[in-house]
């Protein structure tokens, strides 16, 4: 596959299925440990989401304009060592690919500061080998009531290991003292992970203002 600047090949190139960026950044892990692009240590996935499962997120290719879009959880990859700043590989954003941390924290992630609270974000940081190790889907929750896909998915066969089929809430939980990880606030871990995280922007969406 085709690679220019990072450790993944190309965005048009990437592994990439429309509302399933668990897999899809499994897919880039994959990548990564098996062509040895990099040092998988320096790699971690990033869930975003908390305990109502309500996370704004800007700069987000389904969004319109600056208003957030509302997930109810979003995967990233993030780098570290490699470089001075750590990079963020998100698929569905409208940013680079890859991103700086310092820059996707303050035009994707932005504060908490002004939100309601019960759109505070929470992530829990995995090692990337824990999670290609871990991690298991059968897709379940993209399926209705009905037995139909709400988004069509992967053409591959689902993500399991020896001991599970289905762990995917698992990761999304933010208690930590459930799966795999480091589960922190958005200070937290913009204070652990990017540069200068003060200069994250605090201006959001009415939509989840602590004035709306």
């Amino acid at each position: 596959m085709k690679r220019e600047d990072g450790i993944t090949p190309t965005r048009e190139n990437c592994v990439y299925s429309s509302c399933y960026c668990e897999e899809n950044v499994w897919k880039l892990c994959e990548f990564v440990k098996k062509e040895r692009t990099a040092p998988l240590e320096h790699l971690s996935v990033v869930f975003i989401s908390n305990e109502n499962r309500m996370v704004p997120l800007w700069k987000q290719k389904s969004g319109c304009g600056d208003q957030p879009v509302i997930w109810d959880y979003h995967v990233i990859l993030m780098v570290r060592g490699l470089q001075s700043d750590a990079l963020v590989y998100d698929l569905d954003s409208e940013l680079s690919f890859p991103c700086s941390l310092k820059l996707y924290g303050a035009k994707a992630l932005r504060s908490d500061r002004s939100i309601r609270p019960e759109y505070h974000r929470k992530l829990r940081v995995i090692p990337a080998d824990s999670f290609l190790l871990k991690f298991a889907s059968d897709r379940s929750h993209m399926k209705a009531p009905d037995g139909s896909w709400k988004m069509p998915p992967p053409p591959y066969p689902p993500i399991h290991t020896a001991e599970s089929h289905m762990n995917l809430d698992d990761f999304i939980s933010m208690d930590p003292a459930v799966g795999w990880g480091t589960v922190l606030s958005l200070d937290q871990f913009l204070r652990s992970y990017a540069e200068n995280s003060s200069s994250a922007s605090s201006s959001v969406s009415s939509s989840v203002s602590s004035s709306a």
